[in-house]
């Protein structure tokens, strides 16, 4: 972890290479731009294709009040549940096992979303349609043709990862 009560605690991977985690460099971006977005203390997170977790955690561990994190994969539920465990935040946590485009169907809302899907994802207009959430985090390898109703806060590459942060107008606003 990058910062917050969890900082430099090293955290599972799920086994395999179907996971991409988010390095340190670019969590670190997108923790410093929503910082300067908003006040995680208290927010409710979405960690959508969670992987190990990582983004989730390092929210919880900056001060966000919970976390859904929703991912298919068992492998990477059991890293989740193991990171989570570990670092003591399971309590502030709810693991689900659905596809995240069918989880969306449901009616949930986010402050923040961090979506990091595999590279080869290419619904965002059906991912940004169903999403509720005030502020969501994207990342890609190219860039996201945004639907109306977000309007783009900031984007900018990381080596092969394209990070772009876009709010919902429509949604409940965070406070600055």
């Amino acid at each position: 972890m990058i910062a917050g009560s969890c900082r430099g605690r090293p955290l599972k991977a799920p086994a395999g290479g179907a996971t991409r985690p988010t390095g340190d460099r670019v969590r670190e971006a997108i923790f410093d731009i929503l910082g300067s977005l908003l006040d995680l203390e208290g927010a409710t997170v979405a960690d959508l294709f969670a992987g190990s977790g990582a983004l989730g955690i390092e929210a919880l561990s900056r001060g966000a009040a919970s976390c859904t994190f929703v991912d298919d994969a068992p492998a990477a539920l059991a890293a989740i549940t193991e990171n989570l465990d570990a670092l003591g935040l399971a309590e502030r946590s709810v693991v689900v096992r659905r596809d995240v485009l069918a989880f969306l169907e449901g009616e949930h809302h986010f402050a923040v979303a961090l979506c990091d899907p595999p590279y080869e994802f290419t619904a965002w207009e059906v991912l940004l349609g169903r999403l509720s959430a005030s502020v969501a985090v994207l990342e890609s390898r190219r860039p996201v043709a945004v639907p109306a109703g977000w309007g783009v806060i900031r984007h900018k590459r990381y080596g092969d990862t394209l990070v772009t942060v876009v709010r919902s107008p429509g949604a409940p606003q965070v406070a600055p």
